[in-house]
């Protein structure tokens, strides 16, 4: 898979470019750890909101060695918002990347369960890697067919970031 470094600069771009987006006001942030956490920090400062949450999921694949079954694993919310803090409030669910579309899609569906009106933000859209069909971002600044590497990742070091890939 082609790999693109972007930077600073870029972000801010694609973060002036989401805000221009929103056809609506939302009333709180959910952000994906650990993805979503910069972008949607720089989205709530430029939107000037301050109820920020966090939902962390994992897809525990151990023990699994085809590529097919370790899709089809249930996702495990290990933090989440209490539905109190959702209900009847119009949620924006920001993470860095939509590639599969599996964690977004998920926390967007907990949100919905919760009684929240979910709406899905990301600064890439991966078309090529989605595995729901028609489905996609509700927001996103740009779409790719790389593999994105944000300037907070590259100061784990390059090489760590695309071993971890």
């Amino acid at each position: 898979m082609r790999r693109e470094i972007i930077g600073w600069d870029e972000v801010d771009r694609l973060i002036d470019y989401l805000v221009v987006q929103f056809e609506r006001e939302f009333e709180a942030m959910v952000l994906i750890t650990r993805g979503g956490i910069v972008p949607g920090g720089l989205l709530a400062e430029a939107m000037g909101l301050s109820d920020i949450l966090t939902a962390a999921v994992d897809f525990p694949v151990n023990k699994i060695e085809s590529k097919k079954e370790k899709l089809l694993v249930w996702p495990q919310f290990l933090q989440f918002p209490e539905d109190d803090l959702m209900r009847g409030r119009r949620i924006l669910v920001v993470d860095d990347v939509w590639g599969s579309g599996r964690t977004i899609t998920a926390v967007k569906n907990r949100v919905s369960a919760g009684g929240g009106i979910p709406s899905t933000c990301v600064l890439h859209y991966n078309p090529q890697r989605n595995l729901f069909g028609s489905a996609r971002p509700d927001y996103f600044a740009a779409s790719t067919d790389a593999y994105i590497i944000y300037p907070w990742e590259t100061d784990r070091g390059i090489d760590r970031v695309l071993k971890d890939y």
